[in-house]
């Protein structure tokens, strides 16, 4: 299958070229020429699938053209390690928790999905020394250096912004060292993300090494994050529910979301979405207005969706063919202030004994608000709470206990490098190494 850009300027690639590209020579995103339909008979029988079982045939459907049955077979399920299981919090709200994996967070599937899938095409084209960019803005940074720890022939920056992410998840990405190098950027995670995408167009750096995008804009972190919407609705069925459902996904680069986007082209039978935004509500204005106005992010409680310019929408306006009326027809939004947030957050702790994480409270608020009659819905509960202890602890007024795969991590001495947001200095930085 070949790989266009979002701004049809540069040429069509193989999937192998997309991986290892990350971002398209015209500055835009890569899709997939075709999305196909899953058959009826897959959603009729889902529920007496296994999470690997169904990983298996969404996977086919997107990649399969591409790599052997064999080899992909085997990424998958090297990938899913870990359920994601849905879980009941109030009446007809349930929530899908994507922290059971090693980072406790839901960009564990996207970034192993990718290391072995990138790992595999190293291999194959006998390229060595290949080097991954990424920024971050809590999660994605744990998940992908994690994914990629001890991979040969690949070195993992991480960028992030400095004093923006909670302690432990700046641990997760600070203390591994081996081919991991953190990079802590004076700014926000916008720079980080700026500073990643004017490395991959600049010219010098790129015949200088080998430039490759472990982001949502690689089309190898994002699309394998659609295997949890199946995995959702197949629990779903399970529980013996009809009727129409209701995903909320909290949003930030809008790759998770645009993730189900492409699960519901497929054929999963979601009614509608809710994108749940803090603070930064860029999309949730588009929504209202038809402009997308992007701006400097802010900082909030929900720290992994403080993102002002969601690289991702170029991927939502181009599959709903840059129709305003098309993405409202199937997306609501919501936005929350951190004072929302904390309510919400409590409320939901002292009346269902539930302890959300402050990303996953903006979508349980969303659908607790926007669920209308004969609807249920799921919300996507992205990294366990505990990764945002002294927040959590006190808004609920009591503490969290510490995951031991998040309790590993906390021993570990942070080794960073400090960054100004210029380009100059991260250019002049990656051409000494």
């Amino acid at each position: 299958m070949k790989y266009y850009s979002t701004n049809h300027v540069a040429p069509d690639v193989t999937l192998q070229e997309a991986v290892v590209k990350g971002l398209a020579p015209d500055k835009g995103l890569y899709m997939p020429e075709r999305i196909k339909t899953l058959p009826a008979s897959f959603f009729e029988h889902i529920e007496e699938m296994t999470f690997q079982q169904i990983a298996c045939t969404v996977a086919d459907a997107f990649f399969g053209e591409d790599i052997e049955a064999d080899t992909l077979q085997q990424i998958v399920c090297d990938t899913l390690s870990f359920e994601t299981p849905l879980v009941p919090v109030s009446e007809n709200i349930y929530s899908l928790e994507l922290f059971h994996g090693p980072t406790s967070a839901f960009k564990d599937v996207g970034a192993r999905f990718m290391a072995r899938l990138l790992g595999y095409f190293i291999r194959k084209q006998g390229t060595r020394d290949v080097n991954v960019l990424v920024a971050t803005s809590g999660d994605t940074g744990s998940a992908v250096a994690n994914g990629f720890l001890g991979v040969e022939g690949i070195h993992v920056y991480v960028l992030y912004p400095k004093g923006l992410v909670s302690e432990i998840q700046e641990k997760q990405f600070t203390t591994l060292g081996q081919n991991i190098t953190a990079v802590e950027v004076e700014g926000t995670f916008d720079d980080c993300q700026r500073l990643v995408k004017s490395a991959f167009l600049d010219e010098q750096l790129n015949a200088h090494m080998k430039l490759t995008s472990a982001n949502s804009i690689n089309v190898a972190r994002f699309l394998p994050q659609a295997f949890y919407y199946f995995n959702a609705y197949a629990q779903w069925k399970r529980m013996k529910h009809q009727g129409s459902l209701v995903c909320c996904v909290p949003s930030g680069n809008f790759g998770n979301i645009t993730a189900g986007f492409f699960a519901h082209r497929m054929g999963l039978p979601i009614k509608r979405f809710i994108a749940a935004n803090n603070r930064n509500d860029i999309f949730y204005k588009y929504l209202q207005t038809g402009k997308y106005e992007p701006r400097a992010s802010v900082a909030t409680l929900a720290n992994a969706m403080d993102v002002g310019d969601p690289s991702n929408f170029a991927r939502v306006l181009d599959l709903y063919g840059h129709s305003h009326e098309a993405i409202c027809k199937l997306i609501s939004g919501a936005t929350y202030t951190d004072d929302e947030i904390r309510a919400t957050l409590r409320q939901v702790y002292e009346t269902y004994g539930y302890l959300l994480d402050p990303h996953g409270t903006c979508g349980y608020r969303a659908l607790s608000e926007g669920l209308k009659p004969g609807e249920e819905g799921f919300f996507l509960e992205t990294a366990h709470p505990a990764k945002f202890k002294g927040n959590v602890e006190a808004i609920i007024g009591s503490e969290v206990a510490i995951p031991a795969t998040l309790q590993a991590f906390m021993t570990g001495k942070k080794q960073s490098v400090p960054m100004t947001s210029k380009f100059e200095d991260f250019k002049a930085f990656l051409l000494e190494n």
